[in-house]
């Protein structure tokens, strides 16, 4: 698995319509879908470091995303 940094995180979300709506100790992103369920993103302000892997998958979880999706996104 590559790792991804937080700024390509950010990059992805924004690309999914995410909004971010607070910035205190951590960022918090959210999107509303089309049924109603409002999905939530937390990220560290660490813009130029390295997401660890774990936390990736958590991030991965509540953007409601894999990998080859987010891969993809990063690569447009």
């Amino acid at each position: 698995m590559a790792s991804y940094s937080y700024d390509q995180f950010r990059k992805v979300l924004m690309k999914m319509d995410f909004m971010l709506i607070r910035t205190k100790k951590h960022e918090t992103w959210r999107k509303i879908l089309t049924n109603s369920d409002i999905l939530r993103v937390r990220i560290s302000h660490q813009h130029g470091k390295d997401i660890p892997k774990w936390l990736f998958h958590e991030m991965l979880r509540q953007a409601g995303l894999d990998e080859s999706t987010f891969k993809s996104l990063l690569d447009e």
